[in-house]
């Protein structure tokens, strides 16, 4: 895709999420043109553009798709669309047309299972209903204004006792030392609620981890990490990604994870806690951050909202069945 053709699709996404999410921050120009022409890590992009011409505006984008194939052992078997249409453009069977292409690809490359996410009573809300997708997992997004956060209280969680505990900290790849126990540590994802969505399952290895690093500092964003280590292994971790360029104030959490071995002593806040104390020591542009869990997912949720965390909206994933089996 062309950057003059993902400034299009930008432009059809940016107008609808203007409309159906006027409180949610949209993506900026280049973040838009590094997902859609960037690289990805097992998966490929698939986009497409719905164009009108009239004679008032000439050529313009009305609609704008994209569907992720997941390559990875796993999840061969899914797909991920996301689908645009302008406010000033609905009701005229653009989002249908898209839709179609989506399905129809889909099922071209051996897909049983398509996703996508909505946010709660919104015209996109519906469209999924009346096009037959099912109702799978509610997600809550929430966001941390970070000057709500009293230091003085933060790092008193971030030193609270954990005997046997010790943190390491790292931007980008995790060194080589622990890349073994980290990717460990990350398959414990694979009993994270998913409500009913036909989610597979993702294996980790140390190869993997690294190419997770480098996709997101390939597009210009800093990953951050920190992690809980017990003996020779991670008893848990958590992510932060900040978007790159100066402007950027707003980061995204990405996983926090506690191996099941290790739930039950406060690791969750505790890591968490050292991120936010390390934010405000290095990065301190950086004022507020949003991060989503799943309606379902009580612990997380009560750690994040322990940490002052609030519900901001609430979306669905939606997943609609391509073929049997």
């Amino acid at each position: 895709m062309s950057w003059k053709d993902a400034d299009a699709w930008h432009e059809v996404a940016t107008a609808s999420l203007a409309e159906d999410l006027p409180d949610a921050a949209p993506p900026s120009p280049g973040q838009t043109r590094t997902r859609l022409t960037g690289p990805a890590l097992n998966s490929r992009l698939l986009v497409w553009l719905a164009v009108e011409h009239n004679a008032r505006d000439g050529r313009r984008a009305v609609g704008a798709a994209s569907l992720r194939l997941f390559d990875r052992t796993g999840q061969e078997h899914l797909a991920e669309a996301e689908l645009h249409v302008r406010p000033d453009a609905r009701r005229r069977g653009t989002g249908t047309r898209l839709l179609s292409a989506l399905t129809t690809e889909a099922v071209a490359q051996g897909r049983r299972s398509l996703v996508v996410e909505a946010p709660a009573c919104t015209p996109a809300d519906l469209f999924c209903v009346r096009h037959g997708f099912r109702r799978a997992l509610t997600l809550h997004h929430l966001l941390l204004p970070l000057h709500d956060v009293h230091r003085g209280w933060l790092d008193e969680l971030a030193t609270g006792d954990h005997p046997g505990y010790r943190t390491a900290e790292w931007e980008g790849e995790v060194p080589d030392v622990l890349a073994d126990a980290f990717a460990a540590a990350k398959n414990a994802m694979n009993d994270m609620p998913v409500g009913e969505l036909d989610h597979g399952t993702v294996g980790w290895d140390a190869d993997r981890v690294r190419a997770m690093a480098a996709v997101v500092t390939g597009r210009g964003d800093s990953l951050l990490t920190v992690a809980a280590l017990h003996g020779g292994g991670v008893a848990g971790f958590t992510e932060l990604v900040l978007p790159g360029g100066p402007a950027a104030v707003r980061a995204r959490q990405y996983d926090t994870v506690v191996v099941p071995a290790h739930r039950g002593r406060g690791l969750g806040v505790w890591l968490k806690a050292q991120m936010l104390c390390r934010l405000h020591d290095e990065h301190p542009q950086v004022v507020e951050i949003e991060t989503d869990n799943a309606a379902d997912n009580a612990p997380m949720l009560a750690v994040n909202e322990q940490l002052g965390f609030r519900r901001v909206r609430t979306s669905h994933r939606y997943q609609l069945a391509l073929t049997e089996g």
